[in-house]
């Protein structure tokens, strides 16, 4: 999960709310994510304390997990977001994208185009779980 899924299903004045909060009760859990994602998105919802809240308990019940490690894998993080300087890739699309290449799969709860440029195992194109115009 990215980090504009995350806000958009806890933030109901977000536009795609509806749509991401469908989506996430139709999918299997657990979701996964990455350390980067979820600072962003506790930023953005700093003026939501009870999304933060329920962020951080859907950590520790299991819900979201976070199977990533930028400490084994700073060079290769380093080096996606030097690949994608064009974007620019942000640090925690550059640890998706990594995060992609560890659990063998490209499918991905974003908001975010740059996902339709971006490439796991070097040439595959990410499954876009919700469709980006």
């Amino acid at each position: 999960m990215d980090t504009g899924f995350l806000v958009a299903l806890y933030d109901r004045r977000e536009p795609m709310h509806k749509v991401c909060q469908q989506l996430h009760e139709e999918i299997a859990n657990p979701l996964s994510t990455c350390e980067a994602v979820l600072t962003e998105t506790l930023h953005i919802l700093r003026a939501l304390p009870i999304a933060q809240q329920h962020i951080l308990a859907s950590i520790a019940e299991g819900i979201l997990e976070i199977p990533f490690q930028l400490s084994s894998a700073s060079a290769r993080v380093q080096a996606t977001m030097q690949k994608y300087q064009d974007t620019p890739a942000s640090l925690a699309d550059a640890c998706l994208v990594q995060m992609a290449d560890e659990l063998n799969t490209g499918d991905i709860l974003t908001l975010d185009s740059d996902f339709r440029h971006y490439r796991w195992r070097q040439t595959r194109h990410f499954n876009l779980l919700i469709p980006i115009e």
